[in-house]
């Protein structure tokens, strides 16, 4: 008989050995794949035990450690298993055309206008292309969307409202480089109404619509339910910044949350907010000329001749560092506390903030926390700045903006929607009155600081109606500082105590 595997010559040397004995042959066989099958089973043994806890069965756990073998084991690496991203499914409909946009003003200006964009264009049933930010604004920054925001997530996420395209398919983006394209500005607060009425058409007409402002164009209240949770979602879920930027952020807070509860302080006192507002409260003759001519510069800065002292009194200036100090003082906040400045660079440097940083030692700000390797991807991109304060005021333990701004608004709904953080709106107009009796000595430290805090009571972000006033938007509560429609009843947080 002959052997399977083996040559001729082989064969005929082993006959000779076992005198061509059937038997012998049968058990040499049999020997040889038991040799072979032990050797292979210590070999995938080996391999299984050098891959350990991963991929290793419970019954190796006996066998030899890791360490105990050879390095040249150790040479294969494994990822980490992902799940995969369950995506939502698209949304079919008839498309009635594109929309371009082309925000405008500071970070918090542009993200509440995109949520409108987003909104719109899904009641209209149009394509959206991805928005394009401001880079002609007092602030020059030329960040595009994706440097900002995470543009795959935001398309992906919102698929199954609206579609949305990175830019235009090629036909469409050589008429528009062409200039055969219509541009304008829509009307201001306006109801969905008017954009089915007036603007749908046009896009039906032109195929694609640019519309070149899109800041505060969508009104507050009266909208469909629908159409508001839709600006919620874009706000707080489909808006997501890069993850460069969300690290850096997740970095921040870590560094503050190490040594305790902290507040973010938005002193809104940057030049560009002084000599737009016009206000000089605290200044020296030479930077009120300084912010004079730089109101003037900006032809679309309309206001020009202002009065400082009237407009303070109103309660329409920012807070000076002074004030703040005073203010925060009177409400209880701790002196030993970290306050984080959210904010550019303030208008006065180390003199005007001396008395806040006297009253407050624990400042801090997100160039004193990182090193310069990691903010100088972010130098003179000033929106990508303005992210990372942004992350880490939705942390903070208490969130105090001396300016209702753009950013203090946005957050304010933001830690709303988060379960109604502490979120301290001064009521600067009786602030200011307070402040110059006391500075007058017509209140003591007492009278004044029960005063602040009485006025303040029902002032820290807690569960209230939007407030609506028919035929004044800008008088009445901005949406995305109380987006209610949007809010699950019981999320209320558990408030820091860090006030005395």
């Amino acid at each position: 008989m002959k052997l399977k595997g083996l040559g001729d010559s082989k064969v005929e040397k082993l006959k000779s050995l076992t005198g061509n004995s059937y038997a012998k042959s049968s058990k040499t066989k049999l020997w040889m794949i038991r040799a072979t099958t032990a050797v292979l089973l210590w070999t995938c043994l080996v391999q299984l035990t050098a891959l350990g806890d991963t991929w290793g069965p419970m019954v190796l756990k006996g066998w030899p450690s890791r360490e105990t073998l050879s390095a040249s084991a150790l040479d294969v690496k494994l990822l980490p298993m992902v799940p995969a991203r369950v995506l939502p499914p698209k949304r079919v409909y008839k498309n009635n055309g594109y929309l371009l946009i082309s925000c405008n003003g500071g970070l918090n200006q542009m993200r509440s206008a995109i949520c409108d964009m987003v909104a719109i264009a899904r009641y209209l049933n149009v394509t959206l292309i991805v928005p394009e930010l401001d880079k002609s604004s007092f602030w020059a920054d030329p960040s595009e969307f994706e440097d900002i925001f995470d543009v795959d997530h935001f398309i992906t996420s919102l698929r199954d409202e609206v579609r949305i395209l990175k830019e235009l398919p090629v036909r469409l983006k050589k008429r528009v480089e062409l200039g055969l394209i219509h541009t304008m500005p829509p009307i201001s607060w306006s109801d969905i109404s008017y954009y089915h009425n007036q603007i749908l058409p046009l896009i039906q007409r032109f195929k694609v619509l640019h519309l070149n402002r899109t800041d505060a164009r969508l009104a507050n209240s009266g909208q469909p339910i629908d159409l508001q949770k839709l600006r919620c979602r874009v706000n707080f879920s489909a808006l997501r910044f890069t993850n460069q930027i969300e690290e850096l952020g997740k970095r921040v807070v870590n560094l503050l949350k190490q040594k305790g509860p902290f507040l973010v302080l938005h002193l809104r006192y940057e030049m560009d907010m002084l000599a737009f507002s016009g206000c000089t409260q605290g200044c020296n003759d030479e930077e009120v000329e300084e912010l004079t001519r730089m109101r003037y510069a900006y032809p679309w800065w309309k206001e020009k001749i202002i009065n400082s002292e009237l407009k303070r009194k109103d309660g329409l200036c920012p807070l000076t560092p002074e004030e703040t100090a005073l203010a925060l003082r009177a409400l209880g906040v701790n002196n030993d506390i970290q306050i984080y400045i959210a904010a550019g660079e303030i208008y006065g440097g180390e003199r005007r903030m001396a008395s806040l940083k006297s009253a407050y030692p624990n400042l801090v700000r997100k160039e004193t926390l990182l090193g310069a390797d990691e903010l100088g991807f972010f130098q003179n991109h000033s929106s990508q700045m303005a992210a990372l304060d942004y992350l880490v005021s939705l942390e903070s333990d208490i969130f105090v903006p001396t300016f209702d701004g753009n950013m203090a608004k946005v957050v304010e709904g933001h830690r709303r929607y988060l379960g109604f953080k502490k979120t301290i709106l001064l009521d600067r107009r009786l602030l200011v009155e307070l402040i110059d009796k006391y500075t007058n000595k017509l209140l003591n430290w007492d009278e004044f600081s029960n005063a602040v805090k009485d006025a303040h009571a029902n002032r820290l972000g807690n569960p209230t109606k939007r407030l609506v006033i028919r035929d004044k938007p800008k008088e009445e509560d901005y949406f995305y500082a109380n987006p209610e429609e949007c809010f699950h009843p019981s999320s209320q947080n558990e408030p820091v105590n860090i006030m005395q």
